[in-house]
């Protein structure tokens, strides 16, 4: 295994842990029939109020799981090569905060699945290139909305049934939240976009080739302006003759 590939996967233990922790608790859960469904999140009942950070880690069933196992790879992949010094600042956020919004505001039902987890990276990344503005975060941006644009649908009511289009809708907006907070966070790959180019220099003095003033005067000034230095340059030469023929 080359070195590079070795710190690749290194940089990506985390999403990689993640995603083993999913492909262990939802065939132990289905196997044993642990009925793990009520870690879910069920709606404005106070015990429930934990599930926030359990309901993420169950699948109702392994197409389930394995629905949304890319994705969760591919997006805790990108925030963490991309976006180090807030990844775990955002994932935790997007998790804790979509999951309130759930057990705030979603119908009474059990809410499991990372999918609004998925909603909320994705909205994050898209957005943190709107708010940035340069190229590493648009690319990313562009990459996102190419892979996801046909999601949008799922973050609507009866698009499909027994899921929780709450989660996805919920997650989108936070992670539109989350991504204008952290809007300010420069990474390190990205600083040499903030960096003026070597010529910006705003204490040189400047040079013209031409006087500032000259497109402002009209015709006739810089016509007196000639006549005026004809003169001046008359009276030199004279001078300069006068001199040359009384020494």
């Amino acid at each position: 295994m080359g070195k590079d590939l070795r710190h690749f996967i290194y940089t990506i233990r985390y999403p990689l842990l993640l995603l083993s922790v999913l492909w262990i608790i939802t065939p132990l859960n289905i196997v044993f029939d642990l009925g793990l469904t009520s870690l879910g999140i069920y709606p404005r009942i106070p015990v429930y109020l934990l599930a926030v950070f359990t309901g993420p880690l169950i699948h109702g069933s392994i197409g389930h799981l394995a629905s949304n196992s890319l994705p969760i790879l591919m997006l805790t992949s990108i925030l963490v090569l991309f976006f180090p010094k807030v990844a775990l600042k955002a994932f935790i956020s997007i998790t804790i905060g979509t999951g309130l919004m759930v057990w705030l505001w979603a119908r009474p039902s059990y809410h499991v699945g990372i999918s609004g987890v998925i909603y909320g990276l994705i909205a994050f990344i898209f957005w943190t290139g709107v708010f940035r503005k340069n190229v590493k975060t648009i690319v990313l941006s562009l990459v996102v909305l190419t892979l996801y644009a046909g999601s949008v649908e799922s973050i609507f009511p009866n698009v499909e049934e027994n899921i929780s289009w709450e989660s996805h809708l919920y997650g989108g907006i936070f992670g539109i939240v989350v991504a204008f907070v952290f809007r300010n966070v420069t990474e390190k790959d990205e600083e040499i976009y903030d960096r003026k180019p070597s010529w910006a220099n705003e204490h040189e003095v400047k040079q013209y080739f031409l006087p500032r003033d000259v497109f402002e005067k009209t015709k006739l000034q810089r016509y007196y302006e000639y006549l005026e230095a004809e003169r001046l340059r008359q009276i030199q030469e004279s001078q300069s003759n006068y001199f040359q023929n009384n020494t």
